[in-house]
């Protein structure tokens, strides 16, 4: 491929001996991944459908290498949520934030939610995600993959990092960000990419970094940790982001996680002050790994403030919300929906500690549960993909490639042989796709219009 000759003059400049290397290494074929959602799934279970030729990705325990002719995404698992496909580099950023049930924890340039959905199975349903993302267009993807792949405990927000700040200072347990950048380890898979990428634009992107940092810094609380990632070579933007940012906050320490042996060692010398702590850092070189190029930081805050937040008001009129549990009670197991919020007609559960929204945009307040309507409650998609079979008093199961599960996907009504009446729960095996309605004898299709397949 074509490189831009600036970029290699300073590849070689940096890497020296190891530049023919990894010169070699843009001749190498594309690796494809995709990491299993067991919030929706259990890893075995689908590893022994044998769906794929899948090959783990060694320091991600729910990643997987398959073939590049194999066409994951059109699988009717796809559309349950039961995976997401990802960049395998990429998934080593939330592997390294050792996140628990219970933490709070920001994503904050989370699109299209890849670390998003994987710190999501990392909480296990418990504690809060904080899913932000500045551009709307892409904020909205962001919204539609939590949606997809069931995670009942994110709030989706589409703002600027100085506005955050505001509304949860001091508040978070753990932070991602992975941060905008010149995007030069992904040459080889976006060739595209190269072709913009120009030496001041490392500039701009190493100077909106500092930024980002700074306004995670002042949500990060004592004790949390930060993981600093980006998908580029370039030091401004790694080794000497890091060294300006811990020389500003000197109660930041970094630490070598667990999977630092699967990567090379970050490269004091690419900074100014050499600060010997920077080969706790990791840079993953595409032609060493079986993945695209990336940057990795972890920073724990040792010292800090502490802050209360405001937390968000629920919605608790009996009468207004009556529909919902009517619905609770008439279709589902002894589930009962907490911390109710309203927008419009709009019902959402949002997560326990949720602090005080306002003056921020909302994309996703929790789990968009449906919406009440003339004294009606009709159940949301995303309702849907957070429950199970076991969750629902009535299911209906399609084998994943069979025809009903195809014409399901499509959008097309169903004759029913279940004597179900209301709303039932389609599965694609064990895995929830969508909700149908039963009424004699026949299946409405309520898969949304807008992630119907094509009619072939």
């Amino acid at each position: 491929m074509l490189l831009p000759e600036n970029f290699k003059n300073k590849m070689q400049n940096l890497l020296k001996d190891d530049y023919e290397n990894f010169l070699k290494g843009y001749e190498n074929e594309n690796y494809y991944s995709l990491r299993i959602n067991t919030l929706k799934a259990n890893k075995d279970d689908v590893l022994s459908k044998n769906l794929f030729s899948f090959s783990p990705v060694l320091w991600c325990p729910t990643g997987y290498y398959y073939n590049g002719s194999e066409r994951p995404g059109r699988h009717s698992y796809h559309h349950a949520g039961v995976f997401y496909i990802q960049e395998a580099s990429a998934m080593a950023v939330v592997e390294c934030a050792d996140i628990k049930p219970g933490h709070k924890v920001l994503d904050l340039c989370s699109a299209p939610g890849g670390k998003s959905t994987q710190i999501a199975t990392k909480l296990c349903g418990e504690g809060i995600l904080i899913s932000n993302e500045i551009v709307p267009n892409r904020a909205k993807i962001l919204s539609h993959n939590i949606e997809r792949m069931g995670i009942k405990n994110a709030v989706v927000t589409n703002e600027s990092p100085n506005k955050l700040e505001k509304v949860f200072p001091v508040f978070f347990d753990r932070i991602i960000v992975d941060a905008p950048c010149s995007g030069e380890g992904m040459f080889r898979k976006e060739p595209q990419v190269a072709n913009e990428w120009s030496s001041s634009q490392v500039e701009v992107c190493a100077n909106r970094q500092g930024l980002i940092l700074e306004s995670a810094d002042k949500m990060l609380a004592e004790n949390g940790i930060m993981v600093y990632s980006t998908c580029t070579f370039s030091p401004e933007e790694n080794e000497m982001a890091i060294e300006k940012f811990i020389s500003n906050h000197p109660e930041y320490v970094l630490i070598k996680p667990e999977v630092h042996h699967f990567f090379t060692a970050g490269i004091p010398d690419w900074s100014e002050s050499k600060n010997p702590d920077l080969n706790k850092t990791m840079h993953l070189f595409p032609h060493k790994i079986k993945g695209e190029g990336h940057f990795i930081a972890v920073l724990k805050k040792t010292s800090g403030e502490n802050t209360r937040v405001k937390e968000l008001k629920t919605f608790n009129d009996k009468k207004t919300l009556q529909p919902l549990y009517d619905f609770e009670k008439k279709f589902l197991n002894d589930i009962h929906f907490d911390n109710i919020v309203m927008f419009g007609e709009n019902v959402y559960s949002a997560p326990t500690g949720t602090p005080d929204l306002k003056g921020i945009k909302v994309l996703r307040c929790g789990l968009h549960l449906g919406e009440i309507k003339k004294n009606r409650f009709e159940p949301s998609h995303s309702l849907a993909m957070a429950l199970n079979k076991n969750d629902v008093k009535q299911f209906i199961s399609f084998e994943n490639s069979s025809d009903e599960m195809l014409k399901y996907l499509k959008g097309e009504t169903l004759n029913d042989n279940s004597n179900f009446k209301g709303w039932a729960l389609i599965c694609t095996d064990d895995y929830s796709v969508g909700w149908t309605k039963a009424s004699d004898g026949v299946l409405k299709n309520h898969y949304p219009k807008g992630l119907r397949i094509a009619m072939a």
